[in-house]
C-alpha cells in the first residue's frame, strides 16, 4: 500500500497515464492525492476527469481554479478563455456526470500527517479552520446553491479575511485563499495577480508560507499551483507544480509510513508546452 501526492495535472492525460505506470499504481492496493488543477490548457481534460474517476476512492482529488472555472463556464457564469481547452467536456456526452464527479471533489483534505490544498492557507488560519471553511465551499459546491455561487465566485475583493464576513465575500476569500493565493501581507492582506518567483515578491508581501507566526505551521502543507515556484520541499510544506502544461513534467511524491516525511520524488516529461500562465 503506497499514498502518493500529485502536482497540478491541467488536461494532461498522457503523462498522467505514464506517470500512474511509473509508480505501478494501482487503484485497489494504492491512494493517489491530486491537489487541484485537474483541467484545461491541456489537451485533454475529458480523459483525465475519465481516468480519475475510473480509480474510485483510491483518486483522492481537490478543486484547484481551473476546475472551478470549469464549473463557471458550465453553469454559463463565465466566458470560456481564450486559452482554455475546455471543450472535450462540454461537449461530451457524458458532460453531466464528468461536472458531477468534479464539484464534489474536496476543496482541503487532511491525511498522513499532511494538509493538502490547491493555494494557500492564511496566516489567520489554523488546521482546524482551513478544514471547516473548506467544508463550507464544499457544501456550496454539491448543494442546490452551486449556481448562485458561480455568479459570484470571481473577483479579488475582499482581499483579506475577517471571520465577520458572510455571504458571497466570506465564500470568495475562502476559494480565492485556497486556490489562488501564492503572496500575501503579514497580516493576510491576498495579492492574487502575481505568479513569479519567491525573488519576485511584490513589495510588502511574502510567500504565504513564509509569514512569521502563520497559524498553520505546526503542519505539513502539500500545495500545487505555483508552477515559478517548482517543486520544493521543506519541513513544513510541499510545493508540487513543476509545470507540466508549461513544457516541465508532472510530479508525484511518495509518502512514508507516517505520511509527512514524504520521500521518492517521481516525475514524467509532458509532451505539452504553452506560454507560462495562471
Amino acid at each position: 500500500m503506497a499514498h502518493y501526492l500529485i502536482g497540478d495535472i491541467q488536461g494532461c492525460d498522457a503523462p498522467l497515464a505514464r506517470l500512474l505506470a511509473k509508480i505501478g499504481f494501482s487503484p485497489s492496493r494504492d491512494t493517489i492525492y491530486v491537489l487541484g488543477d485537474l483541467v484545461n490548457r491541456g489537451p485533454s481534460s475529458a480523459s483525465v476527469l475519465r481516468r480519475l474517476m475510473a480509480c474510485g476512492d483510491a483518486a483522492r482529488c481537490l478543486l484547484g481554479n481551473h476546475d472551478l472555472s470549469l464549473l463557471a463556464v458550465a453553469w454559463g457564469h463565465r466566458a470560456p478563455h481564450r486559452n482554455d481547452t475546455m471543450d472535450g467536456i462540454l461537449q461530451a456526452s457524458d458532460r453531466a456526470a464528468l461536472l458531477d464527479w468534479l464539484r464534489h471533489r474536496s476543496m482541503a483534505i487532511h491525511a498522513h500527517g499532511v494538509l493538502m490544498v490547491h493555494g494557500g492557507v492564511l496566516p489567520q488560519w489554523d488546521l482546524a479552520q482551513t478544514l471547516a471553511l473548506a467544508n463550507e465551499m464544499e457544501t456550496v459546491l454539491r448543494g442546490p446553491d452551486l449556481t448562485d455561487f458561480l455568479a459570484q465566485m470571481w473577483g479579488n475583493q475582499p482581499d483579506h479575511w475577517e471571520d465577520g464576513l458572510q455571504g458571497a465575500e466570506r465564500l470568495r476569500v475562502i476559494v480565492n485563499a485556497l486556490t489562488r493565493l501564492r503572496f500575501c501581507t503579514p497580516r493576510g492582506v491576498m495579492d492574487l495577480k502575481a505568479s513569479g518567483r519567491l525573488d519576485q515578491a511584490p513589495p510588502g508581501m511574502l510567500a504565504w508560507f513564509d509569514v512569521p507566526g502563520r497559524r498553520s505551521a505546526d503542519c505539513c502543507i502539500a500545495f500545487g499551483h505555483w508552477s515559478t515556484l517548482g517543486y520544493l520541499r521543506r519541513p513544513d510544506i510541499i510545493a508540487l507544480d513543476t509545470g507540466c502544461v508549461w513544457g516541465g513534467c508532472l510530479s508525484a511524491l511518495r509518502l512514508d509510513e507516517s505520511g509527512a516525511g514524504a520521500h521518492e520524488l517521481i516525475q514524467e516529461q509532458c509532451e505539452q508546452a504553452q506560454a507560462p500562465g495562471e
